[in-house]
């Protein structure tokens, strides 16, 4: 297992997908990350009761003040299907501003460090919930969740905070 990625490193260059004029695309992390001012969030699953109810709608609630603090991408991160991320960001109508990234294999998140067993909630290796700002494909601030869970710290207000 590698390390869990820190401030300061850059995006590794690892196969993420997601939806393109409405095709399943397989697209480098470090691409589609790597450009200008990003935040990424990640959940530990698509259409879960915490990802759907707080962590999505706090993101899209703030998209405005992110950008306002010279975020120029917001992306969501799940070990997920593309269909299931692309279905999920139409649902909360940010399918077209939002990236919505499949990791279906965990590749992403468990080279990042990441990943969590979330085998007794039925789940399966998923992602931690947390949040990365990213500038130029460098991590400049990482917001971890202490239990790999909650919703505490790597909320849109705490990724303002550190703007």
């Amino acid at each position: 297992m590698l390390n869990t990625i820190a401030v300061g490193d850059r995006i590794p260059a690892i196969d993420v997908r997601l939806m393109v004029d409405g095709a399943p695309t397989v697209v480098s992390a470090a691409e589609v990350l790597g450009h200008g001012q990003v935040v990424l969030f990640a959940v530990p699953g698509a259409f879960t009761t915490g990802c759907s109810t707080r962590h999505l709608p706090g993101y899209i609630a703030r998209a405005a003040e992110l950008s306002e603090k010279g975020v120029d991408r917001i992306a969501c991160l799940s070990v997920n299907d593309v269909f299931v991320m692309d279905a999920w960001g139409r649902e909360h109508g940010v399918a077209d501003t939002f990236t919505m990234l499949a990791d279906p294999d965990a590749s992403f998140t468990t080279a990042v460090g990441m990943q969590i067993d979330a085998s007794s909630f039925g789940l399966g290796l998923r992602s931690k919930r947390y949040a990365m700002v990213i500038s130029d494909g460098v991590v400049t601030a990482l917001l971890e969740e202490e239990n790999g869970l909650s919703i505490v710290n790597s909320t849109a207000e705490c990724v303002l905070a550190v703007l």
